[in-house]
């Protein structure tokens, strides 16, 4: 531990109990346990900017990248916008379910064409005047005053068909976690460029194809396929963008690079509004994939992975051509950085794996809590995003509406993240999530309170906005080094998992109108209340070794034996989250 400076010249320590309030004890009355360093390090703002500051020099010191390129520049802003723009097909092919299966009033068809009325009864059966009973319907008349064809009308996907739709959709959420695992281990092995212009085909291709598919049994593997392409499109940008990105850019980067799905989310009702058929729909979401085969002359492969992989000729030339755009001069310091960073056999000796974060009890429990609030997340964002086409109401209003309210989530997101920690913010965004769909249960089902659902639903999409880019952010804290990878890799394949489940409990209110946001609001309500088993990391000394993730976050006592100022000798025990703060000659 580090000393501050009084003005008695004595050495004196800061000890954080709760809030930031400070006791002073003096140096040589302190006890060994109190004195060794502690690796969970909580401290005031002005301490926490300066660790910031050290832990940023601490990086950048052989670390070639940031060395030559600095934390963020213009080169840096080209790629990472360039590359934020793939979130656009990616929101477009993943919430795009809600208009190629929109529902639609029907009715059987029983050969009366007096018989009018949508909104009848029993939809899914006729009277057979021979038997003169109730027989299954086969055939049905749809109301196309608001689409003129879309995946359910086209193959009659009501009745006793209608979950087809919602299995067209985890088919496709499973194909995402599929290509996420896939396409990461494509990446790891061939560099991050080549993975993602592999899955741009990849989507032209398969988009292209489910917009022609002429049976339901074909357009389910080809929307798997799309999936593959979009979860490859997600794993191989987002890593990239990381990757050339450093210090406090990081958090603000890895936030903003969603906004672009945002936006997709917002112009997908547009384009829906002006092309009401299912297949020119898929059709206009796919074909302005064209537009990033460019992307094989403007992006280029990450210097991280071509250090890593020992290819230093390429990696060379790319960071001389980005510290050139930044303004920035290679001096000395750079080779030496670049002479260090060869990779070392063996390396992976020290490499944990996924079964680490479940030996520990500590690190089990803030693993299992970390792995349900993905799953929230996952259930709860696109769970709500499909509710919001089903509430009633104008459908391109909606789900418009829905993708803009998410713009000021994300961006409020940063600041709670940076004002009130991860923990707090999670877990307040998980809270409104819950209180927002659980209200809904309380309206009446009737067509006056619509609005209010609406905005009800809104304010739950807000929440999960702020809670996706927190858990991921959070859990990347949390996480040793050593694991790092592994536990967000998995971390976030419980969040496919939830978006799997997402369509089904959508589906819900055919049989009870309150199940949907019911279980909404439940799910969050859970995940919010796990959120208190998990410490704080804002502004914390990451753990790097399973020990430090087995400790981090523990409760520690100490005891602290004060003999200044003629007072007898006391011992104060002090229970704390928080471990001792150390500052020098602040």
């Amino acid at each position: 531990m580090l000393p501050f400076r009084n003005k008695g010249n004595k050495d004196t320590y800061a000890v954080t109990i709760g809030t930031p309030r400070y006791v002073s004890f003096s140096h040589q009355n302190m006890t060994e346990d109190a004195k060794k360093p502690q690796p969970n390090v909580c401290c005031s703002d002005k301490e926490r900017d300066y660790a910031k500051q050290s832990s940023t020099i601490a990086k950048s010191d052989g670390d070639p990248v940031q060395t030559a390129l600095g934390d963020f520049g213009w080169w840096q802003f080209w790629i990472t916008f360039a590359l934020s723009l793939l979130k656009f097909p990616i929101a477009w092919h993943q919430l795009a379910i809600i208009f190629l299966a929109a529902k639609s009033p029907f009715r059987c068809d029983v050969g009366d064409e007096s018989t009018t009325l949508f909104n009848v009864t029993d939809r899914c059966n006729s009277f057979d005047p021979v038997t003169h009973g109730m027989v299954p319907c086969h055939q049905f008349i749809y109301d196309r005053s608001v689409f003129q064809e879309t995946i359910i009308t086209e193959w009659n996907l009501v009745c006793g068909r209608f979950q087809l739709s919602n299995i067209a959709q985890s088919v496709f959420m499973l194909g995402v976690l599929i290509g996420n695992v896939l396409f990461g281990m494509f990446s790891d092995k061939y560099g991050r460029k080549i993975p993602m212009m592999f899955a741009i085909v990849l989507l032209l291709v398969a988009g292209v194809g489910t917009s022609l598919a002429p049976w339901y049994e074909l357009f389910l593997p080809l929307r798997f396929a799309t999936a593959l392409a979009i979860g490859g499109l997600m794993i191989s940008s987002f890593v990239l963008t990381m990757e050339v990105v450093g210090g406090k850019w990081r958090t603000v980067v890895s936030t903003l690079h969603h906004i672009p799905f945002n936006l997709g989310h917002m112009s997908m009702a547009l384009i829906s509004y002006f092309i009401r058929n299912w297949r020119q729909f898929q059709l206009a979401i796919t074909l302005p994939s064209l537009f990033f085969f460019t992307y094989w002359w403007i992006i280029p492969e990450s210097p991280r992975w071509l250090l890593a992989v020992g290819k230093e000729k390429q990696a060379r030339k790319i960071l001389t051509t980005g510290a050139s755009r930044n303004n920035r001069k290679l001096d000395g310091e750079f080779e030496k950085s670049l002479m260090n960073s060869q990779p070392e056999k063996g390396g992976d000796e020290n490499k944990g794996n996924l079964f680490d974060l479940f030996r520990t009890p500590n690190l089990r429990k803030k693993t299992l809590a970390v792995f349900f609030n993905w799953m929230v997340c996952g259930l709860c964002f696109y769970g709500l995003a499909q509710y919001m086409g089903e509430i009633g109401g104008n459908i391109f209003i909606n789900v418009a509406s829905s993708g803009l309210i998410e713009l000021p989530g994300a961006f409020l997101c940063i600041y709670l993240m940076e004002k009130f920690g991860r923990r707090n913010t999670l877990l307040s965004a998980n809270l409104v999530t819950a209180l927002a769909c659980i209200l809904i249960t309380f309206l009446p089902q009737n067509s006056e309170v619509e609005h209010y659902k609406f905005i009800l639903a809104s304010l739950g999409i807000v929440g999960s906005s702020i809670a996706f880019p927190t858990i991921y952010l959070f859990s990347g804290e949390l996480f040793p080094t050593v694991v790092r990878n592994v536990g967000v890799g998995s971390a976030s394949m419980c969040a496919r998992i939830g978006s799997v489940i997402a369509p089904f409990v959508s589906s819900l209110g055919v049989f009870n109108v309150y199940l949907p946001p019911m279980i909404f609001g439940t799910v969050p309500l859970i995940g919010a209340l796990l959120c208190l088993l998990l410490p704080e990391t804002r502004g914390a000394q990451l753990p790097v070794t399973i020990e430090d993730g087995e400790r981090f976050g523990l409760k520690v006592t100490y005891k602290i034996a004060n003999k200044d100022c003629g007072k007898r000798n006391t011992q104060y025990r002090i229970r704390s989250r928080r471990t001792i703060v150390a500052s020098n000659n602040l």
